[in-house]
């Protein structure tokens, strides 16, 4: 009976530590770094430059604007003394109003970069996140936690961090498009 003893202990004890491990390995709440996800991700740069290629032009034509004002406020300035009255009147008046339109025509073109921003952050998201999502279905896991540094994941243990696995995958992805 001793002789059985031994044997069945030991199996005892490598069972215990196997499903240990195992359980430990296929733990069911895993989360992502959801800042080193957009940083790490290939898509997010090509769609940041491209972005700021955008912003950059619109930019430019609102300091060419700007640029045309100036040299006309400062003819009007040296001009002025030779002007009447009324001229000096009209010349402000067609100055005021140009400065007027180029300010509106800046804010808009600041909200158009805003929205711009907006919906090229929102596609690099939505890869992530359908990527995310067919990863967790593929590998069995119930939930999939994203950490963003703001406090809704205060500590996790490294082995339950997917994002290097995920990042890789959504790279891989991102190129083979």
């Amino acid at each position: 009976m001793s002789k059985l003893s031994l044997p069945l202990a030991v199996l005892a004890i490598l069972i215990s530590i196997f499903s240990f491990f195992y359980l430990k390995s296929q733990s069911e709440l895993v989360y992502v770094d959801v800042n080193k996800l957009m940083d790490g991700y290939k898509r997010t740069k090509v769609v940041r430059a491209q972005f700021e290629e955008k912003a950059k032009t619109l930019n430019a034509n609102v300091d060419s604007l700007m640029t045309d004002w100036q040299k006309e406020l400062k003819s009007y300035e040296k001009e002025r003394s030779k002007m009447s009255a009324k001229e000096l009147e009209l010349k402000q008046e067609l100055l005021g109003n140009k400065q007027q339109q180029i300010n509106n025509y800046q804010q808009v073109i600041q909200k158009q970069i805003q929205e711009e921003d907006k919906k090229a952050t929102q596609t690099v998201i939505n890869d992530i996140n359908d990527y995310v999502k067919e990863y967790g279905k593929n590998q069995g896991y119930k939930i999939i936690f994203g950490a963003s540094g703001g406090g809704n994941i205060m500590y996790a243990d490294h082995v339950t961090d997917l994002t290097d696995d995920i990042l890789e995958g959504l790279n891989a992805e991102f190129e083979g498009k």
